[in-house]
C-alpha cells in the first residue's frame, strides 16, 4: 500500500465576498475553484500560472491563511492527521509550527528594529516550542548554520545584508521550528539569477537533509524545471495541468502549458523556438467567463470550450489536463 500524501485537497475553494449594492446578489471573487491535488511526502511540489491566477491564495489556504470556502483539506504527516477547514484552538497552533512560509521579498518580510537571532528566533518563542533562552540559542545557531549564516551575522540587523542574505534569514525563520511542510511563494523572485541559482540549491540541500515537502509558487518555468518533481499549473484559480516535470516539460498537453514554455528565453540567439504568444489579459475573478475559463485567448477555442468547463482528464503517469481538445492537440490535428 502506497504511502499516503502529505497535503491532499479535493474540490478545494476560496471565495472572498465583495461588497455590492442594495440589490441583487454581492460579487465574489472566485481565487480558487475547485482544485483537487496531492502533494506527496518529501517531494518538491511546483505550483505556475501568471500573475492573478490563484497560486499564492492556494498556498496560504493549505497554511490556514486564507479562508476555506469549501471542500476538503487533509494534512498528514504519519505522527498527527489534520483536517484544515476544521482546525482551531491547540491543533491549529499545533499545525503552525508545521507548516511555514517563506516570503518573496526579503526586504519587506524582515523587522528592520530586530537583530537576525531575534528574528530567527521570534517563530519558537511565539509558539511555546523552547522552554529556556538557551535552547532557543542553540536551536537558531543550528538552523542558522544549515542556512549559511554565521554568528557574526545573528548580532546584525537586516540593513546590513545583500538581497541573497536576507533570503537565507527568511528561510531560516521558517525552518527554526522543524516543519513538515513549507510553502515557498516566489522565493527568488526578487533575486538576481546568480543568487537565485545559489538560494535554489540551498533549498534543495536542505529538504533532502530534513525530510521536508515543498509548495514552490513560481511564475518562471525555468526555475521549476530545476527544483521541482511535479508541476501544476493553474489559471483563473483553476488547474489546468498537472504532471510530474519532466513529463510537463517534454509534453505538455494544455494550450496555456504550451504557451508559458514558449515563452521561456533560449540561450541560443539562432534558436526562435515555435512560440505560441497569448493575446489579452487574465479576466476577472468576479465574473469569469462561461466553459473553459481560457476560452477567451485560446487560438483552438471551439463552441465546447464556450459552453462546458472541461474537468481534468487522467492520461497516466499522474498526467492530467483539463482541455476538451487535447488529443487533438497532441496527434497535430487541430489547425492554428
Amino acid at each position: 500500500m502506497s504511502e499516503p500524501p502529505l497535503i491532499s485537497t479535493r474540490d478545494l475553494s476560496v471565495h472572498y465576498p465583495l461588497r455590492g449594492g442594495f440589490i441583487g446578489p454581492k460579487p465574489v471573487v472566485q481565487a480558487v475553484e475547485g482544485v483537487t491535488i496531492d502533494i506527496a511526502k518529501g517531494n518538491f511540489f511546483g505550483l505556475v500560472g501568471e500573475s492573478g491566477s490563484g497560486k499564492t491564495t492556494l498556498g496560504r489556504a493549505l497554511l490556514r491563511a486564507a479562508p476555506i470556502t469549501r471542500g476538503e483539506v487533509v494534512y498528514d504527516d504519519g505522527e498527527v492527521r489534520y483536517d484544515l477547514p476544521t482546525l482551531k484552538g491547540d491543533d491549529l497552533k499545533e499545525y503552525r509550527s508545521r507548516a511555514q512560509l517563506i516570503f518573496q521579498d526579503p526586504y519587506a518580510a524582515l523587522s528592520p528594529r530586530m537583530t537576525v537571532r531575534d528574528i530567527i528566533a521570534e517563530p519558537l518563542e511565539v509558539m511555546g516550542l523552547t522552554k529556556s533562552r538557551e535552547e532557543t540559542d542553540e536551536r537558531v545557531r543550528a538552523i542558522a548554520a544549515k542556512c549559511r549564516l554565521n554568528l557574526e551575522h545573528l548580532r546584525r540587523f537586516p540593513h546590513a545584508f545583500s538581497g541573497g542574505q536576507r533570503q537565507r534569514i527568511s528561510i531560516a525563520r521558517a525552518l527554526v521550528s522543524n516543519p513538515r511542510f513549507v510553502v515557498a511563494d516566489e522565493s527568488v523572485a526578487a533575486l538576481d539569477v546568480s543568487i537565485q541559482a545559489d538560494v535554489l540549491n540551498l533549498l534543495k540541500e536542505i529538504q533532502t537533509e530534513m525530510g521536508l515537502t515543498f509548495l514552490f509558487i513560481s511564475h518562471d518555468l525555468s526555475v521549476v524545471a530545476h527544483i521541482c518533481d511535479h508541476v501544476a499549473v493553474m489559471y483563473l484559480g483553476r488547474l489546468v495541468e498537472t504532471a510530474p516535470t519532466r513529463d510537463l516539460f517534454a509534453a505538455p498537453r494544455h494550450p496555456y502549458t504550451k504557451a508559458l514554455l514558449s515563452a521561456i528565453p533560449s540561450l541560443d540567439p539562432d534558436d526562435r523556438g515555435k512560440t505560441q504568444k497569448l493575446e489579452g489579459e487574465i479576466p476577472s475573478p468576479t465574473n469569469p467567463p462561461p466553459g473553459c475559463k481560457f476560452q477567451t485567448r485560446c487560438p483552438f477555442a471551439i463552441d465546447i470550450c464556450r459552453r462546458e468547463e472541461p474537468k481534468l482528464d487522467h492520461l497516466g503517469a499522474e498526467h492530467d489536463v483539463a482541455c476538451h481538445r487535447w488529443q487533438e492537440l497532441a496527434e497535430d490535428r487541430v489547425l492554428a
